[in-house]
């Protein structure tokens, strides 16, 4: 595998490790539109930062917020229903064998609209609550937190397509996904 640097952090304010994050997934589906790249290395860095990212912040980050009543449910529930619809746009990705079809191109600009969607949005509606009202101490704690456990889902290789699989299982039985959407 070609080795793609995904970020290593041991502790930072969590916002800015997020924002990292955020431009680490912009760049890589950049590299994922691009048929010069070496496309397979590129879906698999995606998915283990996509899975560290998503479990570190419903396990840490979210609930936090939630507590310092920077987010409300809703936000954080939402966010929550997005790394999930990530999650299945993802898993299409991966099991695409070849990388140089349009059922892959297709696929990545379906997971691009649906993980640039929520990028956005949880700048605007968790990111910037957070740094109006929590304060830097906290933000650093959570910080240290954040990188543990994505640090420590990357160590686990929760990219891997067995483990992105039984994710988007779980998201569908807790409702977070349609049925319907599911197209094995």
């Amino acid at each position: 595998m070609t080795n793609i640097d995904l970020g290593r952090p041991v502790q930072g304010d969590v916002v800015e490790l997020i924002l990292d994050d955020h431009r680490r997934f912009e760049a890589l589906l950049r590299d994922l539109r691009d048929s010069s790249t070496d496309r397979d290395a590129v879906r698999r860095a995606f998915a283990t930062l996509h899975v560290a990212h998503a479990e570190a912040e419903e396990k840490h980050v979210y609930p936090k917020l939630k507590r310092k009543n920077a987010v409300d449910d809703e936000e954080a529930d939402h966010g929550i229903e997005e790394h999930a619809e990530g999650n299945e746009a993802l898993l299409a990705v991966l099991d695409l064998k070849g990388t140089d079809t349009q059922a892959f191109d297709d696929a990545v600009e379906e997971l691009a609209r649906l993980v640039n969607h929520h990028l956005t949005e949880e700048e605007l509606t968790i990111l910037n609550p957070a740094r109006e009202e929590v304060g830097p101490q906290v933000r650093a704690e959570l910080g240290r937190l954040f990188v543990e456990e994505r640090n420590a889902q990357i160590d686990a290789d929760c990219g891997a397509i067995e483990n992105v699989r039984r994710i988007v299982a779980e998201a569908r039985r807790a409702g977070l996904l349609d049925a319907d959407d599911d197209d094995d």
